[in-house]
């Protein structure tokens, strides 16, 4: 296949990617503007804004699947027709149940992640996979946009709902867009799925590559949706003000996401990712401590931000490198599994926050998740360094 073509898709996949995560985190930037319109949903928010990751993990795995059968085109113009239901709904609703509705099918927008980790690699060599899907992954800066867009769009137009009524041009654009210039001779992949599921299940970096990703990805999507609502309650900033500095950690984290796969490319590996996980521990500490000074916890989201980032890029540098022949499940396995990452912390946050008084005990956790990715790591790098893989 073509580089040439795939540079054009590169393109077109990932500002497909940033609008799709547009429209994946919608709520939480716009949910201090909601309650004053439906005051009940205040006490389901941390569901609510958590709902879309739900989906938008679980349907990665198809996502993927279906990518490498009827080909990236397909797949992305199908989204964003019917994201325009959910996306017209919420801008509608009335009650908590229509916000719940409209949650879980906007949650199609995040699982858009999977398509391009999936088809863009066909169309390069091995040794640009790492900086390829970093460069896809830049997408993510869709959540970006809607943090920070969002509430001063609501603001300009004169409330959220309008705000969420604009989204509907942006899909529908984008969708004739796909139509008109995605690759109609994508190479497709038709393995056996019972193959490809036996082959991946029976690997154990599978299991590791799964759980690195649930944390790196998982604390990129938890903060942004935990950020916005956690600034403007404890530390009484505004909304803007909210969500332009949720908007700067998801800025900071989506433009390194190349920088890890550049760095999985050209050097090793592994070694890349222990360094990675080391900053995200030291940071999950400095957050354990320092929270509650504006400053400090500036720094620490600052600091998670950086190594999100780097570690997102590389851990899909392993995924073609490992599972090649199995790239419909794996990449869909471990995209599901980093979304999943997104949806547990704000609601484990909530309720340590509930029963101790503190969010000490969640950044903790954090600590201890990363403490023990790095024993898997230094397993699987003295597996390589015995030869055994």
């Amino acid at each position: 296949m073509s580089e040439t073509m795939g540079k054009k898709q590169l393109l077109l996949q990932t500002f497909s990617l940033l609008v799709g995560f547009m429209v994946w985190t919608l709520l939480a930037p716009l949910f201090p503007e909601i309650v004053k319109d439906i005051p009940e949903a205040a006490a389901h928010q941390a569901l609510i804004v958590a709902l879309p990751t739900i989906l938008g993990s679980i349907l990665r795995i198809p996502f993927s699947i279906m990518t490498n059968k009827i080909g990236a085109r397909i797949v992305f113009l199908a989204s964003f027709i019917f994201l325009i239901i959910p996306v017209f709904y919420l801008s509608l609703a009335t009650t908590t149940t229509d916000l719940i509705i409209a949650a879980v099918f906007l949650g199609i927008g995040g699982a858009t992640f999977s398509i391009g980790v999936t088809a863009l690699p066909k169309y390069y060599d091995k040794n640009k996979h790492g900086f390829v899907n970093g460069v896809y992954g830049m997408g993510n800066i869709g959540t970006a946009v809607t943090s920070f867009g969002a509430p001063v769009l609501a603001g300009m137009l004169g409330g959220w709902q309008a705000a969420v009524q604009t989204y509907l041009i942006v899909l529908a654009l984008f969708a004739l867009l796909q139509f008109f210039l995605g690759d109609r001779s994508e190479k497709k992949v038709n393995l056996p799925l019972g193959r490809q599921f036996k082959e991946a299940m029976s690997d154990y970096r599978f299991y590791f590559l799964n759980y690195w990703y649930f944390i790196t990805f998982g604390v990129f999507v938890a903060f942004g949706i935990f950020l916005p609502n956690f600034l403007v309650t404890f530390f009484d900033l505004s909304t803007a003000d909210a969500g332009f500095r949720t908007a700067g950690f998801i800025v900071i984290a989506t433009l390194l996401r190349p920088v890890g796969g550049l760095l999985g490319d050209k050097f090793n590996p592994i070694t890349m990712v222990i360094v990675t996980f080391i900053g995200l521990t030291f940071s999950g500490l400095l957050l354990s401590f320092t929270y509650e000074s504006l400053i400090m916890f500036t720094v620490g989201c600052l600091l998670t931000s950086v190594f999100a980032g780097i570690g997102n890029g590389l851990v899909f540098k392993f995924v073609p490198m490992y599972f090649s022949g199995q790239a419909g499940i794996a990449n869909g396995f471990v995209a599901m599994m980093g979304g999943l990452g997104g949806f547990f912390p704000p609601l484990v946050m909530q309720s340590t926050f509930e029963a101790t008084g503190t969010y000490m005990l969640a950044f903790h956790l954090l600590t201890g998740a990363c403490v023990l990715a790095l024993f898997t790591m230094l397993y699987l790098r003295s597996k390589v360094k015995a030869n055994v893989i």
